[in-house]
């Protein structure tokens, strides 16, 4: 019994995971709103070292439309612009000789689509995660069935299982349906 309380509890660290995962995977699908951390897997060489641009520059959205970037010395300014420019973020810097400012255009309707086709496929790689998960954990209780633990207590744990699956499941498609409201939103 102890053992399967275990696997179960295994089985909700694991999904929550995943579940966490997705949640990251979505926040990296930009909306059309300038964010400071869609910066994030940018990177520089700074002082000899690859650093990321956060910990080079402050990094503002004082609106909607605007990143502001403000380097620590301004000599890299160009270093940063240079970056910018071979993300494949599709934006366009405009160095003013203080701060690297970027004007994040509005999402097309098409592009919102594809942005909205992507959530969804990071939900559903979420779901196969977790579904993943559930198979690994019946795989357990079919040995420690074998290794004498009573055929009603497997079936109501694995009841519980498919519980705790649907319950990770279903946070995933809410998450999905904000995504893709954030998104379709002008």
């Amino acid at each position: 019994m102890e053992e399967i309380q275990k696997q179960l509890e295994k089985a909700d660290q694991h999904m929550q995971k995943a579940y966490v995962h997705t949640q990251l995977e979505f926040s990296r699908i930009r909306a059309g709103r300038a964010m400071p951390d869609m910066l994030d897997d940018l990177q520089i060489l700074y002082y000899g070292n690859i650093t990321p641009f956060n910990q080079a520059a402050a990094i503002t959205a004082p609106d909607a439309r605007t990143l502001i970037i403000k380097p620590w010395e301004k000599q890299y300014l160009a270093e940063i612009e240079k970056a910018i420019i071979n993300s494949k973020l599709g934006l366009t810097p405009q160095n003013d000789g203080e701060v690297v400012r970027i004007i994040v255009p509005p999402l097309t309707e098409e592009r919102r689509k594809d942005l909205v086709k992507q959530a969804k496929n990071e939900a559903e790689k979420g779901r196969v995660a977790i579904r993943n998960i559930r198979k690994d954990i019946k795989e357990a209780f079919k040995h420690l069935q074998k290794e004498g633990a009573s055929e009603d207590l497997i079936k109501r744990s694995e009841e519980k299982l498919q519980t705790l699956t649907d319950k990770h499941i279903q946070t995933i498609d809410t998450l999905l349906t904000h995504k893709e409201a954030e998104l379709m939103s002008v």
